[in-house]
């Protein structure tokens, strides 16, 4: 009986899975729903005039969710395509003098505000691209450096130890980076998608500026028309969705782990 607790706190460590991770898992979609259904109940019963309620019809309010939902998914999609190699390209030895360059030049996009770097891409692509699409490069732009940084990290933080060894038993390069350096480097890079997933669906929320939908729109339409109650429903829909998909971030991460991570 002495070593059952013991053995269990070993078991919950290698599953990765603790009491606050298992409480992340459960609570958040848990505070999504009653959220959505505190803002469904509200929607019904509140007292809203003409125009409130034109700006918050249900059929307009779920293309503004779908819009947001694309814009975020597809932006994060091209972000990973093209940081994670450039962060592993990056950190080879022939290239590697490259990477505070690469990096600068990531951190100035994010440094930019984001309303003014959706804008001159606007004006400079000149209707070369649809909205969308300019909104998809410009997020893209902005949420590139967490996930190239925290690649460069992940895998620079691996044991060089672990990497002669595995050259030592006979592996090939690209076998050592898939085999060793990438599992070990995975926790750090996903904890860097994470972030990107974050700041991609706040940022969005600017994209209806350019014509390119999203949950901006509501917001837009509470200022612009100075209806509160837009405003705050535009806000809270933003804050849910950016809670979920800050959830759904973390799943991939636990999915991405390798055993004993």
């Amino acid at each position: 009986m002495a070593e059952t607790r013991p053995s269990k706190r070993v078991a919950a460590k290698r599953s990765g899975l603790g009491a606050g991770a298992a409480i992340e898992l459960l609570g958040i979609p848990i505070i999504v729903l009653v959220g959505f259904a505190a803002y469904a109940w509200w929607h019904s019963v509140a007292d809203l005039d003409f125009v409130e309620k034109s700006s918050l019809a249900w059929g307009d309010v779920w293309l503004q969710i779908w819009q947001h939902v694309r814009l975020t998914l597809v932006a994060s999609a091209i972000v990973v395509a093209v940081a994670v190699p450039l962060g592993i390209l990056l950190t080879r030895p022939r290239t590697k003098f490259l990477a505070p360059g690469v990096v600068g030049v990531a951190n100035g996009g994010q440094a930019a505000p984001a309303i003014g770097l959706l804008v001159l891409l606007f004006l400079w692509l000149n209707g070369d691209l649809s909205g969308f699409w300019t909104a998809i490069l410009a997020l893209a732009l902005y949420g590139i450096l967490p996930v190239l940084r925290n690649t460069i990290t992940g895998l620079q933080g691996v044991d060089p130890t672990l990497v002669e060894a595995g050259r030592g038993i006979g592996l090939s390069g690209r076998a050592v980076l898939f085999r060793i350096e990438l599992p070990l480097a995975i926790p750090v890079i996903m904890a860097g998608i994470r972030t990107a997933l974050i700041l991609v669906v706040g940022t969005a929320s600017l994209a209806s500026f350019i014509n390119a939908g999203g949950l901006g729109g509501v917001l837009t339409a509470g200022i612009t028309l100075y209806r509160y109650p837009v405003m705050v429903a535009g806000a809270v829909l933003v804050a849910l969705l950016a809670l979920l998909v800050e959830w759904v971030g973390r799943v991939l991460e636990l999915i991405a782990r390798p055993k004993g991570i």
